[in-house]
Parts: C-alpha cells; sequence; structure tokens
C-alpha cells in the first residue's frame, strides 16, 4: 500500500499532495489502531482478532476501487486501512509467545517478520507488474484482498499449546 497509494491515485487523476495527505492520514489511524490492539491484545483471544484485523483488511483492499477515488471514499479508505495497518503486531507476537514460549518467541517472530518483509517485497513487486503489464493496479489489491481473507480463515487453526523442548 505503502509504495503504490500514491501512484495509483495519479492513475485517477488525484494529485501528489493530497494522495501523500492520505497516506499520511493512514499513518495517523495506524499509530490510534496498534495501541488499541495491544489493549486488545491483553483482553481477547489474539486469534480472533487476527481473524478480524486480516478479514477487514481484506475486505477495505476489495472494497477499494468502489470508493470511486472520491476524497470522502478514498478518506473512509485511509481511515479503516490505516487502523488496521500494523494492528496485527501485538496479537501476532502474544501467540508467537504463546505457542512457542516466552523463551523462543523473539526468534520466531524474528523469523515471522522476515518472511512478512518477502512477502511485502512480492506484493510490490506483483503490485507493480500489474501496473505495467495490465495497466492497472486494482488486480493486485484484488489478489491482496482476498488474501487477506484467506489469512483470516487460516489464523483461525493456530492453536497455543506450548510445544515441549527438544534438544
Amino acid at each position: 500500500m505503502q509504495v503504490h497509494l500514491i501512484p495509483m491515485c495519479l492513475d485517477f487523476g488525484i494529485p501528489e499532495m493530497q494522495a501523500a495527505g492520505l497516506l499520511a492520514a493512514m499513518g495517523v489511524f495506524d499509530f490510534v489502531g496498534t495501541i488499541a490492539s495491544g489493549w486488545l491484545s491483553d483482553r481477547y483471544d489474539n486469534r480472533y482478532l487476527l481473524f478480524w484485523y486480516y478479514g477487514l483488511r481484506g475486505l477495505s483492499l476489495l472494497a477499494l476501487p468502489y470508493t470511486d477515488f472520491t476524497f470522502y471514499g478514498l478518506s473512509l479508505f485511509a481511515m479503516f486501512y490505516g487502523l488496521d495497518w500494523i494492528a496485527t503486531v501485538p496479537p501476532t507476537v502474544r501467540l508467537t509467545a504463546a505457542t512457542f514460549g516466552a523463551e523462543r518467541a523473539g526468534l520466531v517472530f524474528g523469523w515471522i517478520f522476515a518472511g512478512h518483509q518477502l512477502g511485502a517485497a512480492a506484493a510490490a513487486f506483483g503490485a507493480g507488474l500489474s501496473r505495467t503489464v495490465l495497466l492497472s493496479y486494482l488486480p493486485a489489491f484484488f489478489a491482496a484482498g482476498a488474501l487477506c481473507i484467506v489469512a483470516a480463515v487460516i489464523v483461525l487453526a493456530i492453536t497455543t499449546d506450548k510445544k515441549p523442548a527438544t534438544a
């Protein structure tokens, strides 16, 4: 999103400064959403939080083309997507610790983060490829939205039984 939002907005006739303002608004709402997510992660089942976060993120990406790229439509998207942007981190860290134990949580989360970065790089490349070959970012955003819905369902299969330590 952060790589291709501004160029996508330019494709729809939205000036750079307005598009950058949308990205900044996402960042502000991200701050609020991540703090709220930390609070929620201490109180609720983290699998269900991730289910909702990934599901709502997917729905927001699938709804993006239907905003008609108006100021109000994109502002609502920026708010909704921003609240969810990094909100997945607190429940992911808690699930990692609950599943692999506190002593391994840092290492395992490091691998989760590395995998996330590889996925983010592939998604950014795919969106650029979509724009180059298909002359539109929208197929990439539809694909990302669909993958978020799949992730929402898969996350419910996570079990939090600590694995016994093996030598």
